[in-house]
């Protein structure tokens, strides 16, 4: 009996009766390897994977009172950083990258950070004049508590796997990653293998449109399929992909953001990012779930890709298995090669432990997709 499918009425259940089994992915391939797969998935009903990566596809998004008299804001700048009017007269949208430009070496991603921190920020603004909307300037300041609501959009929230990149060319080399140093002098990975959500979840299969995600200590959702979306990537045997594939595009209400899981950055050569924490449940619905959710890292891979050459199709150097990338060394064009993660292993398995307490205590919803994520690929080339 305790081998038999789970319905998602039956996890709500034992959710609601306090009795809901949570483990982390982590634990859980520990428990696996311990006990059996059969025995594992018997004593486990949801396992949570998490993430904590780089992004600078991303934007934040502030609604405004309205002012006196009243402005249609076009463009504007808060605390230095440039954004643009958004779909009512005193939203803005401001991108979470960019920042290249010297001195400034600021984007979105600071100002978040600034705003979560509770600074005053200066803002300066701009529109067009209407006859319902006659002020052209606005000048004022802005910390959090005058901002009625916000959002934090994630472009590319999850994406199913990662990619390791180096570079063939002398000296430093920028990415949106970190700077690599060549030639083949480093390399950094973008995934943390097993434990990360699109490795321990192949395809997203258990993301759809509205399914809760916690991102940085606040209750997100997904909103669709992200940027980069594409869901049919070369796969191993086992279904996991070799490749970024599928993406999850993600919503949180800004109030609610953390900044013990948020960290701003800026790469040199690159621009602004944001580090993230996010956490996602993995309803153990049959042992097929299971298996997937219990693979291994030397039974995962991610590819090898040259990054000093700017082009969209890089040069590949193959693949490598996670585990040689977490022990630090990989082989690259028959010459090892020292790797270190372009992520933070220890925000991801913090916020992994957070979400195992609130689904423990019910405080977080459970529910499977209404909708999967759609098959339709995201990725298609603009051709010029």
């Amino acid at each position: 009996m305790a081998l038999q499918p789970r319905s998602e009425a039956d996890l709500r259940d034992r959710q609601g009766r306090g009795q809901l089994r949570v483990s982390t992915a982590l634990a859980f391939r520990q428990q696996v390897a311990a006990a059996g797969l059969e025995a594992a998935y018997a004593a486990t009903d949801v396992v949570v994977a998490s993430n904590a990566e780089f992004t600078d596809q991303a934007s934040l998004v502030l609604n405004l009172g309205p002012s006196d008299p009243p402005i249609r804001i076009r463009r504007f700048q808060l605390d230095g950083v440039g954004g643009w009017g958004g779909h009512g007269s005193t939203d803005l949208v401001l991108p979470i990258g960019g920042g290249l430009v010297e001195p400034l070496r600021r984007g979105g991603a600071q100002v978040l950070t600034a705003l979560l921190a509770g600074q005053e920020l200066d803002l300066s603004a701009r529109g067009d004049a209407t006859a319902l909307h006659p002020r052209r300037e606005l000048d004022s300041r802005l910390d959090l508590d005058r901002i009625g609501s916000g959002r934090l959009l994630l472009h590319r929230g999850i994406v199913e796997n990662g990619l390791v990149a180096v570079s063939s060319a002398e000296g430093l080399t920028p990415s949106p990653y970190g700077p690599l140093l060549g030639p083949y002098g480093t390399a950094l990975y973008s995934c943390s293998g097993g434990a990360s959500i699109g490795l321990a979840m192949p395809g997203l299969a258990l993301l759809g449109p509205g399914s809760p995600v916690l991102v940085a200590g606040a209750l997100g959702w997904v909103s669709g399929p992200g940027s980069g979306h594409q869901p049919q990537p070369r796969r191993l045997a086992s279904g996991h992909a070799r490749s970024p594939g599928a993406v999850a595009a993600l919503t949180v209400e800004l109030h609610g953001l953390r900044s013990e899981w948020l960290r701003a950055c800026f790469f040199e050569g690159h621009g602004s990012a944001l580090l993230v924490a996010i956490a996602a449940p993995v309803p153990l619905i049959n042992l097929a779930v299971a298996r997937q959710a219990a693979a291994l890292d030397q039974a995962l891979e991610a590819p090898v890709l040259d990054f000093s050459i700017p082009r969209r199709i890089r040069p590949s150097f193959g693949a490598v298995s996670y585990s040689q990338l977490l022990a630090g060394q990989i082989q690259v064009d028959g010459q090892p090669v020292a790797c270190a993660p372009a992520h933070s292993p220890r925000l991801a398995a913090s916020i992994a432990e957070e979400l195992v307490s609130q689904l423990q205590e019910g405080r977080f919803p459970l529910r499977l997709p209404l909708v999967p994520l759609p098959n339709r690929p995201a990725l298609v080339p603009l051709e010029v």
